[in-house]
């Protein structure tokens, strides 16, 4: 039974993060070197702007917005749930090592793929979820002592040392690229959101109405997990079936979703944690919230880097970067994981 006073304060920051949202997406639509003024904008919705201010808004800017919400929700729920699943409040994809993962069978790809122009974008978000799930059951692997299970400390010092390795990797395979190819990885590694075009997002939205109500349905059993393991086998839980499945699961989520975007870093440990501050663990209270927290933080950290810290612009996630370092080391000294 949820507590009607959570239920009711979920709903508020729901409301209150979805006019933010909004009011960042105007500013991040408006802006740039083409600017545009409010009413024009809002004339354009609707259908009425003119011919130059509709092009420019619906072949280019509404794209790469929405695949930048989409981004952001998908990062910050893969990370929501990679946290619960571990219980480590400090896992997140780009700390793991997962989206690096993805990243280095990318360039292994282009390496040895052929690649078609038409399909390209489709068959990225596969081959990125292939090395993205494959980092994560060797860093799993790696974590796991016999007895012990799984330790968190362990799980974030592979996962560190592999991101390390594996964007080494995909550093060095740059060698045998040409020059359009070495600058997609150069643009990929920096969290350039690069896919700016409706293909892009019909490539990403498909996966995302798959896993995302799935990760909703399984709320229930996530917060069974996140208590003590021996009251969830009461509870008749599979611990290593409900676990292997929910991790899968996200980690494809937050690979098909780099795939698009770049190696962006930190959305998926802010925006679970901020949720929880307002409304607490419960996954059914929290998890709308990080959706929308992870959204309004790319979209706000991609306009910055569009319009205000450079003269061209700074990747995404190096705005991200320079947000979430600071926050991870605050984590890290708040949970004693020093």
């Amino acid at each position: 039974m949820i507590d009607p006073r959570l239920k009711r304060k979920q709903v508020i920051v729901c409301l209150i993060l979805a006019v933010l949202l909004f009011l960042a997406v105007t500013w991040s639509i408006t802006s740039g070197e083409y600017k545009m003024d409010l009413s024009a904008y809002l004339k354009t919705l609707i259908g009425q702007g003119e011919f130059k201010d509709n092009l420019i808004l619906i072949e280019f800017r509404i794209p790469r917005t929405l695949i930048t919400l989409l981004a952001g929700m998908a990062l910050s729920m893969s990370g929501a749930i990679i946290q619960s699943i571990t219980k480590n409040p400090l896992a997140e994809p780009g700390i793991l090592g997962i989206n690096a993962g993805g990243g280095f069978a990318i360039a292994i790809f282009i390496v040895i793929g052929q690649v078609n122009p038409d399909t390209f974008i489709y068959v990225l978000p596969l081959v990125s979820a292939t090395g993205g799930v494959l980092t994560a059951l060797l860093i799993f692997l790696f974590s796991y002592h016999k007895g012990k299970g799984i330790s968190p400390a362990n799980i974030v010092l592979i996962g560190v040392g592999l991101s390390t390795a594996l964007s080494g990797g995909s550093i060095t395979l740059m060698r045998k690229f040409n020059e359009d190819q070495a600058e997609f990885i150069a643009t990929w590694i920096a969290g350039n959101i690069w896919g700016d075009e409706w293909s892009f997002v019909f490539a990403l939205l498909p996966w995302i109405l798959m896993i995302i109500p799935f990760l909703f349905i399984k709320s229930s059993s996530l917060n069974i997990i996140n208590t003590n393991d021996e009251t969830a086998k009461s509870l008749g839980i599979n611990l290593d079936k409900e676990r292997f499945i929910l991790l899968i699961t996200s980690v494809i989520l937050s690979s098909v979703t780099v795939a698009v975007v770049g190696s962006i870093g930190f959305i998926g440990l802010m925006g679970p944690h901020i949720a929880k501050s307002f409304v607490g663990p419960r996954h059914q209270l929290f998890l709308p919230i990080a959706l929308l927290t992870g959204a309004f933080l790319l979209v706000i950290a991609d306009t910055i880097g569009q319009t205000v810290l450079a003269v061209g612009s700074m990747p995404a996630g190096i705005v991200v970067a320079i947000i979430g370092a600071p926050y991870f080391l605050y984590l890290m000294y708040k949970t004693n994981s020093i």
